[in-house]
């Protein structure tokens, strides 16, 4: 779930602005100038942006502040009582300084280089064996008063030619008042960092956040920036880029020296890096501090700049006793871009709206418009090279149990600054709105919702029992539940029911569920099930749960087996980056179309499997959280591994057949920074023994057998052969391949932007033993299937088309037999 979480959150909520100056340092021209110096009387220092707008909060000591930058004169700026906003503009000097060439290449280059080459001797992660911090965080979402003028959206209407009137745009004016005194949301936290072993871990010590008791723990786990400056990928809101520093970096970026800086009583080189791709969003673009002795990062401001202005300050304590610079304090802002379409952040947080209107026409300025999120840490209470034990280590987050409950002589021990009136309010006024519009019981709600299920009193009903249709049962119809927390934390019970109108039989499950161990998810269960399944499909015990208001395949589906099952199973997470199911079961088998299995000389209508299975996926890059309410993937990457091993027990429980299934696929995703995605999918399956067509594997056809191409238009599935035909194929062992790619939507109206992707998925498989199965017609797999389509996807309110063509070995004679044509919808919930 994607921070849906905050969905809620946007709500006016709530004194004195503290005194900020703000402004722009231009050149002569009155070109930006980015990245110049500005230090105050008071020795603090800022720069400006690449823009060249700054802002800064001076303190009651300081009266002047200077604006420096390479190749122009110093300005002395006084600071002018109630003067907010400065514009500066700088001489450059007659003695215009020009890059100067060492060895025919740029000096900044060579000075990056020795930055590269001394990584291992200067990143903290390197040099020592260990260490361990404390770090105190607060992220706030407001607004700067000051830069909203009540009448920015006003309007004037004459009358009469001599009377004027104004008609002041009551939002703002409302958001202006509102933003004064308090923030829009505030949450703080003190954490524990402890590294060694190569592995970084952070403890949770304590969390507070505005509107909720419990913290929501996707918004602790959400990655704003790298925690080391040396990370080969720098990663900026959960999009990582290349680092101005990694080994590659000289070859993709330009620098610039423009300064040179005292920072922290060492004199350091002030380099300016821009990404060489033209396109702003292409690639990073800041400063580095770099220590001119031992060619360390002593400060770095990265950003970049798009729909979304981002930017992450890391500042560094030079540490004499280790030599080397350790950080000390981290920023991390978002502020709105240019974007021409509404934006939604961190689950509807942050809305920053678009800067056009549906008719093209330049946007007005709105509220969202000064609205920013801001996150500082300070790190503290640190010691190098300590011996301490890390405890699970292979969790990347740890959230103490008690870490919502914490005093308030907690804060006040940990803060850096006392909690201003601001901050104060902000709490008192956001925990008040949220206890009166019950927003911890409406975000509770909408995850149920989310994953499919509607919560009345102590049991979820389930969404996905009560509606669906195929060509075997009809409609069909039913109920069923799960019990939640207010039944039990610790016990469960789980059922259905449901009616076929046109197999006209009943089917249903009950189960029951006991937690050993909460911090690993760790619970035994039992089920006794009499229903029916899809012959021929493979189901890994270990794959979430995906709710769908439709779900395409099974609407064509024909040939299904009726199954009475007992079923004992463990689910467990206790291995580290895995989940796993054990299960024990004891199945009677009918298949409900004309099919006869022969073993032995013996023709089965029906047969009795009793299996021991193991599922587990691995997902070795992701990284784990460890909650008051178990261990949760807190950052899905891939590649992730699924694997899962079938046995039947021979002699046990009135088993029938002796046969052995192993099945596996891997999956992996890649996001670009263009907004085009990456998906690739390999999976594969292989039984050994006598196993019946019904547990063998049919590759997820999802075709009809008509006679033209319109009467063949159904719902497109997400990982099927779209122009493969039901009961086509069928497989003993098979292999599968596919590969998306999908470009960034592409804007037509302000309403219409579908998403054009291109697919192709192939695969491969053999049948043994084929004189064992009695009944069906069936071609195989040996010399491979292949398809190839175009989707467009979203073309209006998520509905989309695709085509698909068939080629290869098993391309049928006729060419409209080759095509498909299939109707896509996606819902966008904000996962």
């Amino acid at each position: 779930m994607k921070l849906f979480c905050l969905l809620t959150l946007f709500f006016t909520l709530t004194i004195q602005a503290q005194f900020q100056i703000n402004g722009i340092v231009t050149d002569s021209n009155n070109k930006p100038l980015p990245f110049a110096t500005i230090t105050t009387s008071d020795n603090i220092n800022t720069i400006t942006d690449v823009d060249g707008k700054f802002i800064f909060t001076p303190s009651a000591k300081a009266t002047t502040f200077a604006v420096s930058y390479i190749g122009f004169q110093t300005k002395i700026i006084a600071i002018t009582e109630n003067k907010k906003f400065y514009l500066i503009p700088l001489s450059q000097k007659t003695d215009d300084l020009k890059e100067v060439i060492v060895s025919n290449e740029n000096p900044a280059l060579t000075i990056i280089r020795k930055v590269i080459a001394n990584k291992n001797k200067n990143n903290p992660q390197k040099k020592l064996n260990s260490f361990e911090y404390k770090s105190y965080n607060k992220l706030i979402v407001t607004a700067n008063p000051d830069s909203i003028d009540g009448r920015i959206d006003s309007t004037a209407a004459y009358k009469d030619f001599d009377k004027k009137r104004i008609n002041i745009d009551s939002s703002d004016y409302k958001f202006k008042e509102i933003i004064s005194k308090q923030h829009l949301f505030q949450t703080e936290k003190v954490s524990q960092y402890q590294f060694g072993n190569n592995k970084l871990k952070e403890t949770i010590l304590g969390t507070k956040m505005a509107g909720f008791k419990n913290p929501i723990y996707e918004v602790i786990a959400f990655n704003l920036q790298s925690i080391s400056i040396y990370d080969n990928k720098y990663e900026l809101f959960e999009t990582k880029y290349e680092n101005p520093i990694s080994n590659n970096a000289p070859a993709n970026y330009n620098y610039k020296i423009l300064d040179t800086v005292n920072i922290k009583g060492r004199e350091t080189y002030m380099i300016y890096f821009k990404n060489k791709q033209k396109r702003k969003s292409s690639g990073l673009e800041g400063v580095l501090y770099i220590d001119q002795e031992n060619f360390a990062v002593a400060k770095a401001v990265m950003r970049i700049k798009g729909v979304l202005d981002i930017s992450g300050i890391h500042e560094f304590d030079y540490v004499p006793n280790e030599k080397v610079w350790f950080q000390s304090n981290t920023t991390f802002k978002i502020v709105k871009g240019k974007n021409d379409d509404d934006i939604k952040i961190l689950g509807g947080t942050i809305q920053f709206d678009g800067d056009v209107e549906d008719n093209f026409e330049p946007r007005k300025k709105s509220a969202s418009d000064f609205t920013y999120l801001l996150s500082e840490s300070n790190n503290f209470d640190i010691h190098y090279n300590t011996n301490t034990p890390i405890k699970d280590p292979a969790l990347y987050i740890e959230i103490k149990d008690d870490a919502s409950k914490k005093p308030e002589a907690f804060w006040n021990e940990y803060r850096k600054e006392t909690l201003d009136l601001k901050g104060q309010r902000t709490y008192q006024l956001i925990d008040s709105l949220s206890i009166k519009k019950r927003i911890e019981n409406r975000l509770g709600f909408g995850r149920k919702i989310i994953n499919g299920y509607v919560p009345i009193g102590p049991v979820d009903i389930d969404l996905k029992k009560i509606i669906s249709y195929n060509n075997y049962e009809g409609f069909r119809l039913g109920l069923g539940g799960i019990t939640n927390d207010r039944f039990s934390k610790n016990f469960r019970i789980e059922g259905y029911s449901a009616y076929g109108t046109k197999d006209g039989e009943l089917k249903y499950s009950l189960g029951t569920g006991v937690l050993l161990d909460k911090s690993t998810n760790t619970w035994v269960n039992g089920y006794y099930t009499d229903d029916v399944r899809e012959i021929a499909s493979t189901v890994f015990a270990v794959d979430k749960r995906v709710f769908k208001i439709y779900d395409p395949r099974p609407i064509n589906i024909s040939t299904f087996y009726k199954y009475t099952a007992w079923k004992a199973n463990v689910q467990s997470k206790i291995i580290p980056k895995t989940e796993a199911v054990f299960e024990l079961a004891r199945t009677n088998v009918e298949p409900q179309f004309d099919y006869l299995f022969n073993y032995g000389g013996k023709l089965y209508s029906s047969y009795i499997m009793t299996t021991a299975m193991v599922s587990i996926v691995w997902a070795p890059f992701s990284n784990f959280m460890q909650t008051p309410t178990g261990r949760n993937e807190s950052e899905k990457r891939f590649p992730r591994f699924t694997f899962q091993y079938t046995q039947s027990l021979p002699d046990v429980l009135g088993n029938d057949f002796t046969f052995g299934k192993i099945d596996f696929k891997t999956e992996y995703e890649k996001n670009y920074l263009n907004g085009q995605k990456t998906s690739l999918l390999l999976q594969g399956g292989y039984a050994i023994g006598d196993v019946p067509l019904t547990h063998l594997y049919n590759t997820m056809p999802n075709n009809l057998t008509k006679e033209t191409v319109i009467q063949r238009i159904t719902f497109a599935g997400r990982n099927s052969f779209e122009t493969m035909y039901f009961n086509e194929f069928f497989s003993s062992q098979y292999i599968f391949f596919q590969i998306k790619h999908g470009f960034d939507r592409i804007r037509i109206l302000k309403k219409v932007r579908p998403s054009l992707v291109l697919v192709t998925r192939m695969a491969w498989g053999n049948m043994e033993n084929p004189q064992q199965h009695v009944g069906p017609t069936y071609k195989t797999l040996d010399k491979g299937f292949f398809e190839s389509g175009i989707e467009l996807n979203k073309i209006y309110k998520g509905f989309g088309l695709g085509g698909f063509y068939r080629y290869g070995p098993n391309q049928l004679l006729k060419f409209e037999d080759n095509i498909a044509v299939k109707i896509s919808y996606v819902l966008d919930l904000g996962l």
